[in-house]
């Protein structure tokens, strides 16, 4: 299997369960329900050293549009975590300033 089509929590168990925490602290227990299914479709690719960012559905052609809204964790290392929720799905995982993806 491509390592870009597998689950999240079985390409990287510990960010998997890092976020699912980050969710539940935030009270999106919907979205944290997602962390089982979520599948890495493509990594960021935007060559910054401190971005891990990945998506988990396909990349859109321009702007999400409407449905969707960002989700700003607070995450258990210094840099940032942020979600591009579309229609109640998670579809892209920023990951910023974090020891490499385990």
């Amino acid at each position: 299997m491509d390592a870009t089509s597998q689950r999240l929590v079985d390409r990287w168990p510990v960010l998997g369960g890092q976020l699912r925490d980050a969710l539940v602290a935030e009270g999106e227990e919907s979205l944290a329900a997602q962390m089982e299914t979520l599948r890495v479709v493509a990594r960021c690719g935007c060559g910054d050293d401190f971005c891990q960012s990945f998506y988990t559905a396909p990349k859109p052609d321009g702007a999400y549009g409407p449905g969707h809204r960002n989700v700003l964790l607070d995450p258990p290392w210094s840099g940032m975590l942020i979600l591009d929720v579309v229609d109640g799905l998670i579809a892209y995982v920023e990951v910023l300033d974090r020891d490499p993806l385990d």
